[in-house]
């Protein structure tokens, strides 16, 4: 793996607190579109205290929504997404066929990972309730936690379609 370019160099080590997540979250996607990272798998129970209503956020997957991208998201509910996130419901109906959205209900909203993975580089967060976690580029931290939202995947089962068609 290539070392990152060092404008875009992203926070490692511990970070605490709904507010420094949140900036990890915009940073990795504006570093997703300027680098032109080909996947990236989003995992939380509910996504509340991720910032997908932000029009900059939106802006950065608008940027990195190119052919041969691919987003996985998984969930133990989209209710919240669908509910508080709403620019990022309309992109996600715009792009839905680079997003494979998933819903796992075998793990409890407590113990569902909460992370951002990408083949270069991840945020998890460790204790939800202070949103404290790790930011790494460790290549064999990224392959284990690449592994556990991999048997999440496994788990799980499509979720949050894009439009809903009827009769």
């Amino acid at each position: 793996m290539s070392t990152p370019d060092a404008s875009n160099v992203l926070h490692t080590g511990p970070f605490s607190g709904p507010t420094e997540f949140a900036q990890l979250i915009r940073d990795a996607l504006e570093c997703a579109a300027s680098e032109g990272w080909m996947e990236m798998v989003w995992s939380d129970a509910n996504f509340e205290e991720w910032p997908l209503r932000e029009s900059a956020v939106v802006e950065s997957l608008n940027a990195w929504s190119k052919r041969g991208r691919r987003l996985t998201m998984l969930t133990h509910s989209y209710d919240s997404v669908q509910r508080y996130q709403a620019r990022f419901v309309e992109w996600r109906i715009r792009w839905d066929h680079l997003i494979e959205c998933r819903v796992c209900k075998q793990l409890s909203p407590t113990e569902f990972p909460s992370v951002l993975w990408s083949p270069h580089w991840y945020a998890r967060r460790l204790d939800l309730a202070r949103s404290t976690g790790v930011a790494s580029y460790e290549a064999q931290r990224r392959v284990l936690q690449k592994q556990e939202l991999d048997e999440c995947r496994r788990q799980s089962s499509p979720g949050f379609p894009a439009s809903t068609l009827g009769l």
